[in-house]
């Protein structure tokens, strides 16, 4: 509260400093106005201490001399005081106070005409100081010099013990990883009994920071274990109820505490949060859900991808790909997606129908041709595209009757799957879709679908460079030319 006073004291300084620069340049009629009455106000005084009469010399009695009493001299002081910083109305308050005590005062009946003549003006509306006598100014200028000298200080000295903190717990924090290496190695791969390396991870394990660095320890070494290794490293965390606070971080109510309990369970093949986890799959932070789906697919065993069964919200693009590398990167037994095609869910249906694609599961067809006639374009054309990577030539039928009601994407995608499955049925179409098309992608697509067939497809190309529509032979032309193909 100090320093804030101080600090206004200096803004209204520094602003009553130009606006004297200012008053100074004001017009020369004010200037003279104040000069005769501060004369007249000398010259009243000069002529009541020069009268030597007996009632003079009661009057000055009265007006200067007289004792009016402590309050009198309290009014007075708190006036004066006011006046000097510029607390005008203050002072106008307390002068009229002391004016009712002594009416006849001309130092009062003065200062109160000066207030009055002062409205108006921008240094009564600011602390005044008086530059003639700048105790006030100084002073000020003084504590806010030292505070900011000793907040440097401080700061200075926060700083310096900050950094010294952070290398005291770098070093400890190197010093424990060294040391919890060794005995990992040791309970692992050494003859040495049991009993004494966990003495002495208990021992080590007197706080949570200890227990952090352990537990990371042990998941970057359970990466590159396997076998009874790794089992082994699984029953010491168990040994040491590791697990516990790995599961006290699955409830934590912040998200980033959740996701580190959901990435040491899962290495650690701990399922006791499960429902907790599986709870998570519906949070609104995107990555809290995403490390759910991640965490389940490695600690439901039964059913690695059930999770999918439970998913109510968007499944992104971004979340399909990193289920996808995990699923790569810790070889998990891969279901049959189709189980996913009619779910409620229509990202998890798009994932499904790619995955399908991706792990070649052809024997999926029976379920994946229901889709074609899905109300979503989307769904319907991620269909079209995987009959064609996985050339279920069954499919070609339905895809020729689905092209006049299709939009212009999805025509394209049917275009582009008869080419990769090549039928000499479907030439009279494809031809059909070159002369009737007026769009060249789809021209050009069905030209390419045409000589996809092979020497028949090019035949037939042939024939339609004898045709006057200049459009023909110039895709035509483009498709057969062996230096594009």
């Amino acid at each position: 509260m100090v320093c804030r006073k101080l600090f206004i004291c200096l803004i209204f300084g520094i602003i009553s400093f130009f606006t004297s620069h200012s008053f100074a340049n004001a017009p020369q009629s004010n200037a003279d106005e104040n000069n005769r009455r501060d004369s007249a106000y000398i010259d009243s005084i000069t002529r009541i201490k020069s009268t030597k009469d007996d009632t003079s010399s009661e009057k000055l009695n009265t007006f200067s001399e007289k004792n009016y009493g402590p309050l009198y001299d309290y009014y007075l002081d708190k006036a004066d005081r006011a006046y000097s910083i510029g607390f005008f109305k203050r002072a106008k308050r307390f002068y009229e106070k002391a004016a009712l005590i002594n009416p006849n005062s001309l130092y009062i009946k003065y200062r109160i005409s000066q207030i009055d003549n002062t409205k108006g003006k921008l240094n009564s509306l600011i602390l005044y100081f008086n530059f003639d006598k700048p105790g006030l100014l100084i002073r000020s200028l003084t504590y806010l010099v030292v505070y900011f000298i000793i907040s440097m200080i401080i700061i200075l000295l926060f700083i310096l013990m900050n950094r010294r903190r952070m290398e005291n717990i770098e070093k400890k924090e190197q010093y424990l990883k060294e040391r919890y290496q060794e005995l990992l190695v040791d309970y692992l791969f050494s003859s040495e009994s049991s009993p004494v390396i966990l003495k002495q991870f208990n021992d080590l394990l007197a706080s949570s920071f200890n227990q952090k660095i352990l537990i990371n320890q042990m998941i970057d070494l359970s990466i590159n274990l396997t076998g009874d290794a790794k089992e082994k490293l699984r029953n010491l965390y168990l040994v040491l109820y590791l697990d516990k606070v790995s599961i006290n971080k699955v409830y934590s109510p912040h998200w980033h505490i959740k996701i580190k309990g959901f990435h040491e369970l899962s290495f650690m093949d701990i399922t006791d949060a499960n429902e907790e986890i599986i709870r998570c799959l519906q949070s609104k932070n995107e990555i809290v859900r995403m490390e759910a789906q991640l965490a389940m697919v490695r600690l439901n065993h039964e059913d690695p991808f059930g999770f999918l069964d439970h998913l109510e919200k968007p499944f992104t693009l971004w979340e399909q790909l990193t289920i996808y590398e995990t699923i790569i990167f810790h070889n998990i037994p891969v279901p049959s997606f189709d189980r996913w095609l009619f779910s409620k869910n229509k990202s998890v249906i798009i994932f499904a129908i790619r995955m399908i694609d991706l792990f070649k599961q052809k024997e999926a067809y029976s379920n994946l041709f229901w889709m074609l006639v899905n109300d979503d374009p989307e769904i319907r054309y991620n269909t079209i595209y995987v009959i064609g990577n996985l050339k279920n030539k069954e499919a070609l039928p339905h895809l020729k009757r689905l092209y006049k009601t299709e939009n212009y994407q999805n025509c394209r995608a049917i275009i582009q799957a008869m080419g990769k499955m090549p039928d000499i049925s479907m030439l009279n179409f494809l031809k059909l879709v070159l002369d009737k098309e007026d769009d060249v992608q789809l021209q050009i697509d069905a030209a390419i679908a045409i000589h996809n067939m092979g020497e028949e497809g090019e035949k037939a190309l042939e024939k339609l460079l004898d045709s006057d529509y200049k459009n023909y032979q110039i895709i035509v032309k483009h498709v057969l030319d062996k230096r594009i193909n």
